[in-house]
């Protein structure tokens, strides 16, 4: 199929053969002509980068009235970036159509040059939930024409804590629209909003709902977890090539990573939430234009980032929730290319891997972490095909021939390429020569049992007190992680578990109590130890499934909870960084507005929270 069978105008398609499309991918040769055919609502499942802009922008473009000067689509997305890159795709879609006008407003810009912008109101309008809500507020965007509400990378919006401001945003457009809601994955809150907010609202999934991109490779490497940076560090030398994300849990861990890629020399960066917007916008420009090889981000400081040729995606950690993996892996493979996606992970998560595994559809392939060899081997031959596929300008280089000659006319032809490829060679022989194997048996990791687990022991316990509660986001399963990290024995029996808001307390039976102390003495974070108690340890019982998914339910809930409250906080502060812009941009420095706004909630130039 073409596109010339799509049923779209001719201008469109003029525009779409000048960009140099020929054929629609599936998700647009399933939702354009549905979109131009039918009158009801819309949800469509397709992976990110599988086209979903061109998806909804052509029909939308299709079916607009150029005459009317009014806001007759409007196009929300989850991020800054993805608001700019959603715009200037409709725009270049939209350049043989006379009259058509198209918008972005977003944070992270003056709101007076969007003002002007909107001072005769676009027929398309993209934004970011927040600042659309502001100008909403401000009264300078009127939604009452609005035909088609385009929700895109939905499930994304949610994780970010925007379900608050889609459902005000819903409640301002008519009940007359249409709605189009454009996801990766489909949770449950996705399913409420089609629910509630939507009109008989078919579904047209690309692929197995939920499950990974068919062009993905999905392999991982199991280590101990003390030596996933060194992990981390063999993979991509064993790649050199590689252009890829490195994707991390935590600010501060993405910080740490990144500045130990960068001290050994590797081509890379940072992007977390620590940023400005101009250093963000530096470092993914630098990343965009291919002067950073490695970028290690949060999943958060990623999103809108839109890089089609992306070879690997690295997991420095398993998420907690399937869905992020999936959007991480759909980074990568994306316009019909070939992609990987990597995970490292340790001996306690092979039940986790499964579990992805089993909801994305996708098997990991297990892969050995590369020995000192393997990456020497493939260094050395990655530079001899360099050289082979080098320009040599012979006009520039034969003048110094002859002097080049003469100063190297003692040695063999052998000696000379010896050398020179000992210049890049010797420095990766010299940090390799003595490089242990890191590789931990993969039948350690399926069996997904502590030695002792199932058994019961009777004795005296101790209970010790570690400065990690609620407030660091500690759960009885990421206090163990502490534990199993820091003492590096299976053998060590964890009892009760309490969290409070700053500590937490778990019992370790008496004759294993004083491994436990100088492990995290030895780690610098030494423990309290608080009562002692005699605890008879039980064979834990077994477990339904349904009791299993219960507590994965309630997990995930709490974690987007989290998330969702680090959105909103991250979210509030950049909104606050732009109101003190704006009332600059105005000339407005009396030093007592934040007072005045914080004590007038209602005053315009407050932004809803």
């Amino acid at each position: 199929m073409t596109f010339q069978e799509l049923g779209l105008r001719q201008e469109i398609l003029d525009a779409v053969a000048e960009l140099g499309f020929v054929s629609p991918m599936p998700v647009q040769e399933q939702v354009i002509p549905y979109m131009l055919t039918h009158e009801n609502d819309l949800v469509a499942l397709a992976q990110t980068g599988t086209g979903k802009t061109a998806a909804f922008g052509l029909p939308i473009l299709n079916m607009v009235n150029v005459e009317q000067r009014k806001i007759q689509s409007l196009v929300l997305a989850p991020t800054r970036e993805l608001c700019i890159q959603i715009a200037n795709d409709i725009k270049n879609f939209a350049s043989k159509m006379r009259g058509v006008k198209v918008v972005p407003v977003y944070g992270g810009e003056s709101i007076v040059v969007q003002y002007k912008q909107l001072d005769v109101q676009p027929q398309v309008l993209v934004a970011t939930p927040g600042r659309l809500i502001d100008l909403i507020n401000r009264g300078k965007v009127d939604l009452s024409e609005v035909r088609f509400l385009v929700l895109d990378e939905a499930d994304e919006m949610l994780n970010m804590g925007f379900q608050e401001d889609i459902e005000t945003i819903l409640k301002d457009v008519p009940e007359t629209r249409r709605t189009l809601l454009f996801s990766a994955t489909m949770p449950s809150e996705i399913a409420k909003i089609s629910r509630q907010y939507m009109h008989d609202a078919a579904e047209i999934s690309i692929g197995t709902r939920n499950a990974g991109s068919d062009n993905v490779e999905h392999i991982y490497y199991m280590v101990r977890a003390d030596h996933r940076y060194l992990a981390l560090k063999r993979i991509v030398d064993m790649n050199p090539d590689i252009y890829g994300i490195v994707f991390c849990r935590t600010r501060q861990e993405t910080k740490d990573v990144a500045e130990k890629l960068m001290k050994d020399g590797y081509n890379a960066d940072a992007l977390h939430g620590d940023l400005s917007q101009a250093q963000r916008d530096t470092v993914m420009n630098k990343f965009r234009i291919k002067n950073l090889q490695v970028l290690v981000a949060t999943d958060v400081a990623a999103r809108g980032l839109d890089v089609s040729d992306l070879t690997h995606v690295i997991n420095y950690n398993l998420p907690d929730d399937v869905e992020v993996y999936t959007h991480r892996s759909g980074r990568t493979g994306r316009a019909g290319k070939k992609g990987v996606s990597c995970v490292i992970v340790h001996t306690r998560e092979g039940r986790r891997l499964r579990e992805i595994e089993r909801i994305i559809k996708k098997e990991f392939k297990h892969m050995p972490v590369p020995n000192g060899m393997d990456v020497c081997k493939r260094q050395l031959f990655h530079l001899i095909d360099k050289m082979e596929r080098v320009e040599v300008s012979n006009e520039e280089i034969d003048v110094f021939m002859p002097q080049i000659s003469a100063k190297l006319a003692y040695l063999s032809k052998e000696e000379i390429i010896s050398r020179f490829v000992s210049l890049e060679f010797n420095r990766f022989a010299e940090y390799y020569k003595d490089a242990e194997d890191i590789n931990v048996d993969v039948k350690e990791g399926k069996k997904g049992k502590d030695k002792g687990e199932g058994k019961s022991k009777r004795g005296q316990k101790v209970r010790f007190k570690m400065l990690y509660g609620t407030k660091q986001n500690a759960t009885p399963r990421s206090v163990l992680g502490v534990i199993n990290d820091v003492t590096q024995d299976k053998s060590i029996i964890i009892g009760d578990i309490e969290i409070t808001n700053k500590f937490t307390f778990f019992d370790v039976y008496a004759d294993q109590a004083d491994k436990v102390r100088q492990a995290f003495e030895d780690a610098g974070e030494p423990l309290a130890i608080a009562e002692p108690r005699e605890v008879v340890s039980k064979a834990p019982k077994a477990q339904s499934e349904k009791s299993v998914r219960n507590r994965e339910r309630e997990r995930r809930r709490d974690n987007d909870e989290r998330r969702g409250r680090e959105r909103r906080n991250d979210r509030n502060e950049r909104n606050e960084r732009d109101d003190r812009r704006d009332r600059r941009d105005r000339g407005d420095r009396r030093d007592n507005r934040s007072k005045e706004s914080a004590e007038n909630p209602d005053k315009p130039w407050r932004r809803r929270r």
